[in-house]
């Protein structure tokens, strides 16, 4: 098993795994909710066997990561997600990485790419352009309200008993859902569980949900930034693939991104695919990446 590091930021002791060979070109991989590093354990060799310097950090709420103050207002809105991020590339010292993910951290890959473009060589983006505009306070279409009832369900404090007394049971549903034709097995899924018993997880998940429904304030700390992202919904510059699985529960609005983009972009679509883009589809998701690292090498 690959040996966990930790390394302060502002405010996580983040807990990361390391492969491949430092000095190299990096790259950062990160995993969405409700999953784990274990996503990427394939992409992470293929990457790995090619010479890249491969980190793979655990998420707030997730693993061994904690919060550096008890004070701390457990946020997961994608200010913080993203603020992450940057402190992480530039607390280890990486020279310009490609950064990737999916889910949640397809969101906090896109805030680093769009707030701090000199950090990044490249984007790969399970989703295409992944900021939240402001809340979205009246009904969207059926079809969508339908797909999203997890996030409605988080809102309530039914939700919250949910995620404290049988997360594993919820997310496990959640997994079935997002990836129809992924046919995991029960050890896969225990190997992902563990990283959700950190003590922080039901906190950061229902702050996620809520806040990016105006439900709960932010953090007051990141309120320029989070009112910047919300407000300006930056371009994204570095040269990006944004890759789609077309087995998702939700349509990819792919024309209407391009515009979001102002550098270099690629839309890749994998047949058959869901939600969890790097599990489902490792050699796709690394061949992407690899495209990435190679760029202007």
């Amino acid at each position: 098993m690959t040996p966990i590091k930790t390394i302060d930021t502002s405010a996580l002791t983040a807990a990361y795994e390391e492969r491949g060979t430092p000095g190299n070109i990096p790259v950062v991989l990160l995993h969405g909710f409700p999953y784990s590093p274990r996503a990427y354990d394939e992409v992470a060799t293929i990457l790995a066997g090619h010479g890249l310097h491969v980190i793979v950090p655990y998420l707030r709420g997730f693993g061994p990561t904690r919060f550096r103050s008890d004070a701390a207002i457990r946020s997961g809105e994608q200010a913080a997600l993203g603020t992450d991020l940057v402190e992480l590339i530039l607390a280890l010292g990486l020279e310009q990485p490609v950064v990737a993910g999916y889910d949640w951290g397809g969101r906090a890959a896109c805030v680093a790419a769009a707030i701090r473009p000199d950090l990044v060589r490249g984007l790969v983006s399970s989703g295409g352009y992944n900021l939240f505009g402001p809340p979205v306070t009246h009904p969207l279409p059926p079809e969508m309200e339908h797909v999203l009832w997890y996030q409605y369900y988080l809102h309530t404090e039914r939700g919250r008993e949910m995620l404290e007394t049988n997360r594993r049971g919820f997310c496990r549903l959640l997994w079935k859902l997002w990836s129809p034709n992924w046919a995991f097995d029960e050890a896969t899924f225990a190997r992902s569980a563990e990283a959700l018993d950190n003590d922080d997880f039901v906190e950061v998940v229902l702050h996620s949900y809520r806040n990016r429904a105006g439900l709960v304030a932010g953090d007051p700390a990141l309120s320029d930034l989070a009112e910047k992202l919300e407000r300006e919904q930056p371009p994204i510059t570095v040269p990006t693939i944004a890759i789609y699985g077309d087995a998702g529960l939700l349509p990819a609005a792919v024309a209407q991104q391009r515009g979001r983009f102002s550098g270099t972009w690629e839309c890749r679509t994998l047949p058959g695919v869901g939600h969890n883009l790097p599990q489902e589809a490792p050699q796709a998701f690394a061949a992407a990446v690899l495209a990435l690292a190679s760029n202007g090498s």
